[in-house]
C-alpha cells in the first residue's frame, strides 16, 4: 500500500462511513480588506464525507455561498481530527432535485439528528455544498507521521502542492 493510500485510509477512519463531521470551512470574502487583499472568512459546518469529497447541506443565498459563486477555491479543518486541506466548492443544488436522491438519501441519514430542524426542503434554495478536495495533509501520532496528499493526481507530495 502507498502512502498516499495510507492517509485515505486513515481519512476514511476518521471522517467516512456515514458520521456528521464538524470542519472549519475558509472562503475569500467578496470585498477585500482596507488595504485591497483578500479577506479570508471562517465558520464551522456539519460535513458528510465520501471519497474525497465533503458534502454540506446549506442554503443557496448563504455568504459562504455567495463568496463561493465569486471563488470556488475553499480550505477546510476537520476539527479535532488532525486533518485539513484546500478544495473545490460546488453547488449541487437543491436537495430534493432527482439528481440528489442518493447522496440526500445519505445525507439525512448522517445529519438525522438535526436535519429537519436545520433544512427546509420545500425551499429551492437549500441546497448540497460539494466540497471536493484537492490536497490535504493528516496527521497521525501527534505528528510523528505526516501525509501530505495531492487528490488531484492522486499522491503524496510536499506539504501543500500538487503535483
Amino acid at each position: 500500500m502507498s502512502r498516499y493510500e495510507d492517509g485515505i485510509k486513515l481519512i476514511e477512519e476518521r471522517c467516512g462511513n456515514g458520521k456528521d463531521n464538524i470542519i472549519s470551512l475558509s472562503t475569500i470574502a467578496m470585498e477585500p480588506n482596507a488595504d485591497g487583499k483578500p479577506r479570508p472568512y471562517i465558520r464551522d459546518v456539519d460535513a458528510y464525507y465520501e471519497d474525497g469529497v465533503f458534502y454540506v447541506t446549506t442554503w443557496a443565498k448563504s455568504t459562504k455561498m455567495q463568496q463561493i459563486a465569486q471563488n470556488k477555491e475553499v480550505a477546510f479543518a476537520v476539527c479535532f481530527e488532525w486533518f485539513s486541506g484546500n478544495g473545490i466548492g460546488e453547488n449541487l443544488g437543491w436537495v430534493l432535485d432527482p439528481k440528489n436522491a442518493k447522496l440526500r438519501t445519505k445525507l439525512r441519514e448522517a445529519f438525522s439528528k438535526w436535519y429537519d430542524d436545520a433544512n427546509n426542503e420545500t425551499d429551492e434554495n437549500s441546497i448540497i455544498l460539494a466540497i471536493r478536495i484537492t490536497r490535504a495533509t493528516v496527521i497521525k501520532d501527534h505528528g510523528a507521521v505526516r501525509y501530505n496528499m495531492d487528490f488531484v493526481n492522486k499522491v503524496e507530495t510536499e506539504e501543500g502542492k500538487i503535483k
